[in-house]
């Protein structure tokens, strides 16, 4: 099952694993929206992200980035 932007912790985990060592707090919302635009198995327009939805999945992300490192 692909993907979507609704997805915003399945989203956060697979950047967390790809970038798990970048504090995603740093990270600017165009960044992540492609670098989520290139996560395999990610099948959504890019026109369907809003503020919100980056958000959420930097929220997850960094979740998991917390858990880690406990910053």
């Amino acid at each position: 099952m692909p993907l979507t932007w609704t997805d915003s912790r399945e989203l956060g985990e697979l950047l967390f694993e790809r970038y798990d060592t970048l504090d995603p707090l740093t990270v600017r919302f165009t960044d992540m929206h492609k670098w989520v635009m290139d996560l395999e198995g990610f099948e959504a327009p890019a026109a369907g992200s809003s503020e919100k939805i980056l958000e959420a999945i930097q929220m997850a992300w960094y979740e998991e980035w917390k858990d880690e490192y406990g910053k």
